[in-house]
């Protein structure tokens, strides 16, 4: 399966992203804690260059919390700051203007020194589709100003929020980039909702997803569905966990659609415990 997903908003966005850096002091990188780099989007470091950025990894909440420490201690020895929220639940949300003032600690003493008088801080939140960038802005705003969904590509469009005397945010779309030189990327922002499902093939995804338990976390894939490993015909594998929750059709038969929906599903839905994806011994190596 080859995934692949770049609608017109995205290409727009990526130009109007490159136009507004001007307007902007720093840079808010919004990823998902569960795959800290296969959803960082390699076109925005040809776009931002070196505007002053802060990571932000996003749903830490969903992600294995001794794998998260190692991408922060990872980013912090790359020279790159990085914080770990969870907007949905706003916990963390302090770190957020703290960690910018800090970044930008130097400009503001320079402005004052030259008599000039410091204002609110002027950020851009940048990152792929559904990582929660409008629920950041609304739980940051502490109203609904951004549209929320937990569907990928709900923003269509910038628009300037205002956060207290602090912070002012330019939202935007979420953006993918128009081909993944790696297609395993591809499946972890597919497994991961960061793309459409109507596009992707369900049981490439489920195997995948099993694949991953299978070799990284097998103690949670034999709680959740007694499996002590994968069987080399996989479809045994789903006819196993299709008879163990009942997923069968007229006749006695496995849905195997459903099995593989449900199989998603469960991965999404931390049925299978906090899962991260990207480890950092599987990057720190490479160039």
């Amino acid at each position: 399966m080859t995934i692949q997903w770049f609608p017109g908003h995205m290409a727009k966005a990526r130009r109007q992203v490159t136009e507004n850096l001007k307007l902007v002091d720093i840079i808010f990188e919004l990823i998902d804690a569960r795959l800290p780099m296969s959803s960082r989007n390699p076109m925005l470091d040809e776009v931002i260059h070196q505007k002053t950025r802060l990571l932000i990894l996003n749903k830490a909440d969903m992600a294995d919390e001794a794998q998260t420490k190692k991408w922060l201690s990872f980013f912090e020895q790359q020279g790159q700051k990085a914080i770990a929220i969870n907007s949905l639940d706003s916990k963390g949300l302090k770190q957020v203007t703290k960690a910018a003032q800090e970044l930008l600690a130097d400009k503001w003493a320079r402005m004052r020194a030259k008599g000039l008088k410091t204002r609110a801080i002027r950020a851009m939140i940048v990152g792929i589709p559904n990582v929660g960038k409008s629920t950041l802005i609304n739980r940051l705003a502490k109203k609904n100003v951004a549209k929320t969904g937990n569907t990928p590509g709900v923003t269509k469009s910038q628009q300037w929020i205002k956060v207290e005397k602090e912070l002012e945010l330019l939202d935007t779309p979420g953006i993918l980039w128009p081909k993944f030189e790696d297609q395993e990327v591809g499946y972890k922002l597919a497994l991961t909702g960061a793309i459409k499902d109507a596009i992707t093939n369900m049981d490439d995804l489920a195997i995948y997803g099993l694949k991953f338990l299978n070799q990284y976390y097998p103690g949670r894939m034999e709680e959740r569905y007694k499996l002590s490993q994968l069987d080399d015909e996989i479809v045994k594998t789903f006819d196993h966990i299709g008879k163990l929750r009942r997923v069968i059709i007229s006749g006695g038969e496995i849905d195997y659609d459903q099995v593989a929906e449900l199989i998603v599903r469960d991965i999404r839905g931390q049925q299978l415990g906090k899962l991260t994806f990207d480890f950092v011994e599987d990057f720190a190596t490479k160039p």
